[in-house]
């Protein structure tokens, strides 16, 4: 027998936000959410994506959450914020149903992995790397010298390796064939106007469109029913500083320049 609060649950919406690069703690607070969501029985999430995306596996991880949670009964709806690129829309197209601004930013289908060649300024300062390894390509990306074109070849096919299950997702995400996908899906960005007219999203609209229509899908009452929120990053007393949210994102841009160096990413690098 369900407990009298998740029969409760049956008749409310979810909402989660995704804000900012897509990495391990934005990961961890996804999934937790979505595990509370479904144990909860939701019939409807209202999914609200306002990234450029981030690291292919914390992409890949919550996309297949939301998968289960699809096959469970849940009606989800994606929501387009200002920016939904990349590895948000990998995220996004797990969703029924997408709705976008007309000026949101999204699209940058696509892999990108970059590592610094710093052997000139190295060089300059009188300073030399000392490597022993176990194979040939152990050392790849190394900062201390340039790729060799073996070493491009084979980065060049993890990529494409990461590129096609990006491709393939989007294509059965949104019910289009593959070839139509890889025709717009080489790193360029859209409208949400203009995402509309390829297939990405189905409506244009705003964040209360996008909870009508889940409650829509769902069969709840449109007036009555208001979103629950699940997964809200916390702010503690650290909220309480002038310019936290400045200083938040850059310490976000920078954490994600170091610690995925060297990472194939779905990210919208403007």
């Amino acid at each position: 027998m369900a407990w009298p609060w998740r029969r409760k649950s049956r008749r409310k919406l979810a909402r989660i936000a995704i804000e900012g690069p897509i990495m391990g703690a934005t990961r961890e607070r996804v999934l937790k959410a979505l595990r509370q969501v479904e144990e909860r029985e939701f019939p409807a999430l209202l999914l609200r994506i306002d990234s450029p995306g981030g690291t292919v596996g914390d992409s890949q991880e919550i996309h297949a959450a939301l998968g289960r949670l699809r096959e469970q009964g849940c009606r989800v709806v994606a929501s387009f914020g200002n920016i939904s690129a990349s590895g948000g829309v990998y995220i996004g197209v797990a969703a029924e149903k997408i709705v976008a601004n007309a000026g949101t930013i999204t699209g940058s289908i696509g892999v990108i992995l970059r590592g610094n060649n710093l052997s000139r300024l190295l060089e300059r300062l009188g300073i030399q790397f000392e490597t022993v390894k176990s194979g040939l390509y152990k050392d790849i990306l190394s900062p201390d010298r340039a790729l060799s074109e073996d070493e491009r070849a084979l980065l060049q096919s993890l990529i494409d390796s990461s590129y096609g299950q990006f491709v393939t997702a989007v294509a059965e995400g949104r019910n289009l064939p593959e070839e139509t996908v890889r025709a717009f899906a080489d790193g360029r960005v859209f409208s949400g106007a203009q995402a509309r007219e390829l297939g990405l999203v189905d409506e244009l609209g705003d964040e209360e469109r996008a909870r009508q229509l889940a409650c829509e899908l769902a069969e709840l009452d449109v007036k009555r029913t208001r979103a629950i929120h699940f997964g809200k990053p916390a702010k503690g007393l650290a909220g309480l500083i002038p310019g936290r949210a400045l200083l938040g994102r850059i310490s976000q841009a920078l954490s994600l320049e170091l610690t995925c160096s060297g990472q194939p990413l779905w990210l919208h690098r403007p």
